[in-house]
C-alpha cells in the first residue's frame, strides 16, 4: 500500500513527495470534554480518521501527506467539564502560520485542513484566507460534519446532524474503538435543555450554558457502530471528491500584491 502517513515517511520520502506536488493534509481536533461517556480525544481522533481514510481512498493516483493531527484548538468553553486544554485565538493563528511556513518551505504547494471541532470553525476561516494569500498556495478547510451534512442527517434518527458527544459522535467510536465508549454512562450523559437566544445575534456561551450539567449536546443512546461506520463512509467519500476537485486547488489572488489594483482588467 501507498504510504499515506506523514509521520511513517522519511525526509527523502517526503522530499520525493513535494517534487510530484503532493497534498498536504492536516487534521485539527481539540482536546476537550465529550460528556462522561466519551474521550477528550473525540475531535482529533476523528477529524485523523477522516483524513487518513480520504488520503487512502485517492493514494493510488493523487500524491498525498496526512500530517499528525493539531490536537489543541480553541475550547475554552468546555473548560466548565474538566479535561480540556486550549489555545487561545493568537496563538491558534501563530502555530497554524508555522505549519503553513514549514511545508513550504519543504516544497509543498497545497493544503487541506480537515477539521473535528465547532470552536475551530471561525478561527480557520479566516486563517484560512490570510494564509493563502501571505504564501500564495491554496489552503483549503472542511470541518467534516458540513462536508456531508444532509448524507450524515439521513444516518441520525435523534437529532439531525452532529452536535457534541452525540449519536454521530458516539457512532463513531464505536466504529472506530468501541473500547473508548464508557456505555455504562450514556444513560446519564443527556443535558437539560440549553438557552434559546434570538436569531440572528451571537454572544460567547460555555457549554455550561449551552449544554448544562453534562456538556453533552444529542442524544447518545441511539448511536451505533453501523452507523458510525455509515457516517465514515459518506464523510471519506465527500473529502476525496474535494481532494480531486481542481477548482479548489488553484492559486489564490495575489491580492495584497504592490500595485494589484493597478493592473489592467
Amino acid at each position: 500500500m501507498t504510504e499515506i502517513r506523514w509521520d511513517r515517511m522519511t525526509g527523502p520520502e517526503l522530499k520525493a513527495l513535494a517534487g510530484r506536488d503532493a497534498l498536504v493534509v492536516l487534521p485539527i481536533g481539540s482536546l476537550e470534554q465529550h460528556g462522561p461517556h466519551l474521550p477528550v480525544w473525540t475531535d482529533s481522533a476523528c477529524a485523523h480518521e477522516f483524513a487518513l481514510r480520504a488520503a487512502a481512498a485517492v493514494a493510488d493516483d493523487l500524491p498525498v501527506a496526512v500530517l499528525p493531527p493539531l490536537w489543541l484548538g480553541l475550547s475554552e468553553h468546555h473548560l466548565p467539564f474538566g479535561g480540556t486544554i486550549t489555545l487561545d485565538h493568537a496563538t491558534f493563528q501563530a502555530v497554524l502560520r508555522c505549519i503553513v511556513r514549514s511545508i513550504v518551505a519543504d516544497g509543498f504547494r497545497k493544503l487541506l485542513i480537515v477539521n473535528g471541532h465547532g470552536g475551530n470553525i471561525d478561527p480557520l476561516a479566516v486563517a484560512g484566507r490570510e494564509l493563502a494569500v501571505e504564501f500564495g498556495i491554496p489552503i483549503v478547510t472542511t470541518t467534516w460534519p458540513q462536508a456531508a451534512a444532509a448524507a450524515i442527517g439521513g444516518i441520525l434518527t435523534t437529532q439531525p446532524g452532529i452536535q457534541h458527544a452525540c449519536e454521530g459522535e458516539t457512532a463513531l467510536w464505536l466504529a472506530l474503538d468501541a473500547t473508548q465508549v464508557r456505555t455504562d454512562r450514556i444513560e446519564a450523559a443527556l443535558s437539560n435543555p440549553p438557552p434559546n437566544p434570538p436569531a440572528g445575534f451571537h454572544r460567547f456561551y460555555s457549554f455550561e450554558e449551552r449544554a448544562p450539567r453534562t456538556g453533552v449536546r444529542g442524544d447518545p443512546r441511539a448511536a451505533t457502530a453501523e452507523k458510525g461506520e455509515a457516517i465514515f463512509a459518506v464523510v471519506t467519500q465527500a473529502i476525496a471528491a474535494a481532494m480531486r476537485d481542481p477548482l479548489l486547488w488553484t492559486a489564490p489572488d495575489a491580492v495584497w500584491e504592490a500595485g494589484r489594483g493597478l493592473r489592467p482588467q
